[in-house]
């Protein structure tokens, strides 16, 4: 799963006993024929497509809860891209789950990207046995691997693409960590399914609840919400503006 936006559930990483980012991502999912009501907003005008995923009997061998996860996918006509995840315990015990919205953006050239919306943030380092870091600088850019997880960050955060002019917008709810990830040269050769030099080329900045996992008592739900819009980046500082009357 190199691309896209795979859904890590009920795991992130391999921060325990399940596959590396859990099974979601790697199940086959079906159409929702009995999909939860949503506000008008989330629908009209909209293309969209409700998906469900129940656990299978060779999940709960190795994940013993009983879950129903709603996913709706929903495309408006500016090309904006929004994912709403909704996980039900239907199980008689309560549970614990870690997830993220895993985006992978294209960008032109990963040493003129800049990360705005994580200044002074505390982060998690993966490449530092998850040692804790305060986020320094005004905005994230790249020289090597980066691998973090920004922790009770803001509703919004702004992938500026310096080269094709464009900012990738990322807004959601219920999310409240932020994972950034560039395997950078020397990890990428040593991935059979990413190319030496793709790296260049991508960054991942998922939408993620990892430090504190969610805990779902029988019956309850958890909803979260990821939106994924590209605009022009002369736009991007009227966007990052907490005053512009948009938010």
């Amino acid at each position: 799963m190199r691309g896209g936006i795979p859904i890590c559930f009920p795991q992130f990483g391999n921060c325990g006993a399940l596959e590396q980012h859990g099974f979601a991502r790697n199940k086959l999912w079906k159409i929702d024929e009995n999909p939860p009501h949503l506000p008008l907003s989330d629908s009209q005008g909209n293309s969209f497509v409700d998906l469900i995923l129940k656990p299978s009997e060779e999940d709960l061998k190795f994940w013993p809860h009983i879950f129903e996860f709603r996913l709706r996918v929903s495309l408006a006509t500016d090309g904006r891209l929004t994912l709403i995840s909704r996980i039900r315990n239907i199980n008689g015990k309560p549970f614990n789950f870690s997830f993220a919205c895993h985006a992978y953006l294209s960008v032109s050239d990963i040493s003129e990207v800049r990360v705005e919306g994580l200044e002074t943030l505390d982060y998690i380092d993966n490449l530092f046995q998850k040692e804790r870091f305060t986020e320094q600088g005004d905005a994230l850019t790249f020289e090597s691997e980066v691998d973090r997880v920004y922790v009770s960050s803001p509703s919004m955060v702004a992938v500026i693409d310096h080269e094709k002019k464009r900012t990738f917008v990322i807004r959601k709810e219920g999310l409240p960590d932020v994972v950034v990830w560039n395997p950078w040269e020397k990890k990428s050769k040593a991935m059979p399914d990413f190319g030496d030099e793709e790296y260049k080329q991508m960054l991942c900045v998922d939408g993620a609840i990892i430090e504190k996992p969610v805990t779902l008592k029988p019956g309850e739900e958890w909803t979260g919400r990821f939106e994924l819009s590209v605009v022009p980046s002369s736009f991007c500082s009227d966007l990052l503006d907490p005053g512009h009357h948009h938010f």
